[in-house]
């Protein structure tokens, strides 16, 4: 097993962030309940990069951000129709989730 950090993202109805995350390419893993009617604490993955999206109003802050790098930012920010900003770094987009979580997306810069 890899050792990993996995955030973990409030959101108030997981399966409206896995359709949003999903246009982001990450897909669902996984969901548990502890009972129906529950909240529901969810993985989402793209690749290697794991989240999860709970429900359960102790997890997490709305609001929180969260850095992704990937290959291809112009990719993502032609699915969401945002444009990419040009910093010494990277070149980035910013989104939010539809529970105000801030996603920055970026490319570092000297990549692809």
């Amino acid at each position: 097993m890899n050792e990993e950090v996995i955030p973990i993202l409030r959101v108030k109805d997981a399966g409206v962030a896995v359709t949003w995350y999903d246009r982001l390419g990450f897909t669902k893993e996984w969901e548990h309940r502890f009972e129906p009617g529950f909240p529901a604490f969810v993985e989402v993955a793209r690749g290697p990069v794991r989240l999860f999206l709970s429900e359960h109003e102790g997890d997490a802050r709305p609001g929180t951000l969260v850095y992704l790098r990937v290959r291809d930012v112009d990719a993502v920010a032609a699915e969401f129709g945002v444009t990419v900003e040009e910093l010494p770094w990277a070149r980035e987009v910013e989104l939010r989730d539809p529970d105000d979580n801030r996603l920055r997306v970026g490319t570092p810069a000297g990549t692809g």
